[in-house]
């Protein structure tokens, strides 16, 4: 007789038999760059001839999409439909991975071929993201293994640009949302909070970037003739961005600031500490937001950096007053920030402070996301993943980070269950990066046990139409203290 332990059991033996090793190094091995414009080729065939034989042997029916922006990484959509009364899932991963910096990998056998060594498993994508997706799909086939079917109905997205912002990703969202209709996106990306603690989180920060320019003439002068008597743009951009952000990185733009800290967000960190792994920096305690914990300065506040700064000639330094000097910022937003508006704010505040010939360029903007912790799909999410790690996992009201969850949740109009299994030390973006072995047989363990429950107790969950869109409404709190 199926059971949900006989299912857990499969999932065990999947990873220890090595399955689960060889599926990734398959998919390891597809060079699958999305930065580089010759990579086209090699972002469809990891969708056509590794994921579509995977989701059809787990019975999906679907197709590979071109993607609606031109030169774009293509998109997959697959779909396994059990019974019009059964609740749907969303299910979304991406193909494509950063650059693998193949000359800098001092670990395993460089980005293209899975290597394991002690507990890590070495290769470009095993964190981020082909690792995690080849979990949800290993654990889909185990439910359906031991059931025969999986009591939910199903639909995977894959993308292939994530890596690249999603270009093509909304407007494909937008031109099959009938096809895409579900009740609740599950999904998987990012680290968990601390690597033995399982995580969910609901949203992400949002993120805008935008330059600063001060072009006060034509050409450099020499310091020694015109010193004194000419204005040097680098030192008044410097200011400027000084009356931005203060030399304790403060947000002194009261309309970049979040509206406050949501007591339900308060109450979802309250248990969460920030524990440097080795090698990570050591935190700040005096930098950012005054009065709130570390927890809350990264996951529900904004932060604004300063990426690059420039003037003159920084390679090869003259004595000479540069004409014009540049900065690049970027803004991590959290829902109910007024981003609509950023580019003004800003102009605004630098001309009230005498820096009206600051040039503001337009924000490139992806939106925050955030759904609220009492939603009946997060309770869920939670009691299942306890059931069979035997704890409370961490839960995240949001991401520090970014993704293109925005397209889920606000133009879809899902609630959005994110449950990572990465760790933060995973070198995610960097050479070396790795998944851990333990992290991944657990969290093969947990999904397998959080499909099992969908299709048990999934039909009494909110449906479409009987729940709110992103529920941000209830971010409207006290003041932060």
């Amino acid at each position: 007789m199926s059971s949900r332990e006989h299912a857990l059991d499969l999932a065990r033996a999947h990873f220890d038999s090595g399955h689960f090793a060889r599926d990734l190094a398959r998919r390891v091995a597809f060079r699958t760059e999305s930065q580089e414009p010759a990579g086209g080729s090699r972002l469809r065939a990891y969708l056509d001839d590794e994921l579509m034989p995977t989701v059809l042997a787990l019975g999906f029916r679907g197709a590979v999409h071109d993607n609606p922006v031109a030169g774009a990484g293509p998109l997959l959509m697959a779909t396994r439909h059990e019974d019009d009364a059964l609740p749907t899932v969303l299910l979304y991963g991406h193909g494509d991975v950063i650059r693998g910096q193949d000359v800098s990998w001092s670990r395993g056998s460089g980005p293209w071929t899975l290597a394991a060594e002690g507990e890590r498993l070495y290769g470009r994508g095993t964190a981020d993201n082909k690792g995690q997706h080849s979990i949800n799909l290993a654990a889909l086939g185990q439910v359906l293994a031991a059931r025969g079917r999986l009591g939910f109905n199903a639909t995977w997205l894959f993308e292939t640009g994530e890596e690249t912002g999603s270009p093509g990703l909304a407007a494909f969202c937008a031109a099959q949302r009938e096809a895409l209709a579900a009740d609740v996106l599950i999904a998987s990306d990012g680290p968990r909070w601390q690597r033995d603690r399982p995580t969910v989180f609901l949203g992400s920060r949002g993120v805008a970037n935008f330059d600063l320019v001060l072009r006060s003439r034509d050409g450099a002068h020499h310091s020694g003739n015109w010193g004194g008597l000419l204005r040097n743009p680098g030192t008044v951009l410097a200011h400027a961005i000084a009356c931005l952000v203060d030399a304790r990185g403060r947000i002194m733009v009261q309309a970049l600031r979040p509206p406050s800290i949501p007591e339900p967000v308060r109450q979802a960190l309250a248990d969460l500490a920030i524990e440097p792994a080795p090698g990570d920096p050591a935190v700040d305690t005096d930098w950012g937001e005054p009065g709130l914990s570390p927890v809350e300065r990264v996951i529900a506040w904004n932060t604004l950096e300063v990426l690059a700064y420039r003037t003159g000639n920084p390679d090869h330094p003259v004595n000479a007053i540069p004409p014009m000097a540049r900065a690049t910022m970027h803004m991590r937003f959290v829902v109910g920030t007024d981003t609509a508006g950023l580019r003004e704010h800003v102009q605004r505040h630098l001309a009230a402070h005498g820096f009206g010939a600051v040039e503001v360029g337009e924000p490139v903007i992806t939106q925050a996301t955030r759904l609220d912790p009492g939603n009946p799909w997060v309770r869920f999410t939670l009691d299942s993943l306890e059931r069979t790690s035997g704890m409370a996992p961490a839960l995240l009201p949001n991401l520090g980070g970014s993704l293109p969850n925005d397209v889920f949740a606000d133009l879809l109009g899902l609630p959005t269950v994110w449950v990572p299994h990465s760790y933060p030390a995973c070198n995610q973006h960097a050479p070396d990066e790795h998944l851990l072995a333990p992290v991944a047989r657990e969290a093969l363990e947990l999904m397998t046990g959080l499909f099992w429950d969908l299709g048990n107790h999934g039909a009494g969950l909110p449906r479409r139409g009987e729940q709110a869109g992103p529920a941000t409404g209830y971010d409207r709190a006290a003041p932060v203290a």
